[in-house]
C-alpha cells in the first residue's frame, strides 16, 4: 500500500509543479470544476453532480473534505477520513463528486460553493489514565502549525483545531465543524477539552459523566490543508 501510495504521489508531484508554473493566482490553482454531468442514480437530482478535482498533498494519510456556502458554512462533509483509494485517479488530480445536497440529504438552493479539505497522518494516542477533571488551562481549540503543502499556493499556515464528540466517540476537527480524525471511540461523552503540549502533540480530556479520561495525542503538526476553489452549483 505505501509503495502503491509513494507511486500516485510521485505521478501528483510531477503533474502538481507543473500546474502550479502554469497557474497566476492561488484561485486558479486548485479550482474545482463546475462542469454538470448525468446523474448515475435515479435518487439523485438530475444534472446536479458537480465533479470536483484537487492535486493530493504529498503526504500519506486520510483525506476530510467539506463542502461550505457562500457564507463560510459547512454544508455538507463529503468525505471523513477518507483514504485516497476511495477517490477517482483523474488526469493529474484526485475525483469526487457533489450530488449538491447537504447532510441531511436535502437539495440545496442554487449558488457559489467552496470545496475545501485537510490531508491529516495517523496520530498517535496515548492513554494516560483516569483524572479526577480537566486542568483549567484546557478550551475547546488549539492552534496547530500546517506542514507547508509545496504542490500549491495555499495561506493556510496555522488552522484553529477543535475537540468534538458525537455518539461514538472524540475526533479532531477544524473551527467551522469539519470532522478530521478519530481520537478515541468512547460513547456517551458529555464533555470534552485540550490543551497543547509543545507543537507536535496536545492533551485531550473526555468526561462521560462518571469518569475523566485523559488521552495524550502525537503527530498533530502532521497536517496539510488543500482548497478545490468556487464553483457554481446550478
Amino acid at each position: 500500500m505505501k509503495k502503491k501510495y509513494a507511486a500516485i504521489l510521485i505521478v501528483f508531484a510531477i503533474a502538481g509543479i507543473a500546474f502550479a508554473q502554469e497557474s497566476p493566482s492561488p484561485a486558479e490553482t486548485a479550482s474545482a470544476t463546475p462542469e454538470q454531468t448525468p446523474s448515475p442514480s435515479p435518487t439523485a437530482s438530475a444534472g446536479r453532480n458537480v465533479p470536483l478535482r484537487f492535486v493530493p498533498p504529498p503526504m500519506e494519510g486520510t483525506i476530510s473534505l467539506g463542502i461550505f456556502d457562500s457564507n463560510d458554512k459547512l454544508v455538507r462533509v463529503l468525505h471523513r477520513e477518507a483514504k485516497i483509494d476511495n477517490f477517482t485517479i483523474d488526469e493529474n488530480a484526485l475525483k469526487t463528486t457533489w450530488d449538491g445536497k447537504n447532510d441531511a440529504g436535502e437539495d440545496l438552493p442554487a449558488g457559489k460553493y467552496r470545496a475545501r479539505g485537510y490531508m491529516v497522518a495517523k496520530l498517535k494516542v496515548e492513554d494516560v489514565g483516569k483524572v479526577e477533571s480537566s486542568p483549567g488551562g484546557a478550551t475547546d481549540h488549539v492552534s496547530v502549525k500546517l506542514v507547508t503543502n509545496p504542490l500549491v499556493s495555499d495561506t493556510r499556515s496555522v488552522a484553529e483545531i477543535g475537540v468534538g464528540f458525537d455518539s461514538k466517540g472524540s475526533f479532531l476537527k477544524t473551527m467551522d465543524e469539519l470532522p478530521l480524525v478519530t481520537i478515541h471511540e468512547a460513547p456517551n461523552l458529555a464533555r470534552v477539552s485540550i490543551e497543547k503540549d509543545g507543537e507536535k502533540a496536545a492533551d485531550i480530556w473526555q468526561n462521560d459523566g462518571s469518569n475523566v479520561e485523559h488521552l495524550r495525542v502525537s503527530n498533530i503538526d502532521k497536517m496539510m490543508a488543500f482548497d478545490c476553489g468556487f464553483f457554481e452549483l446550478k
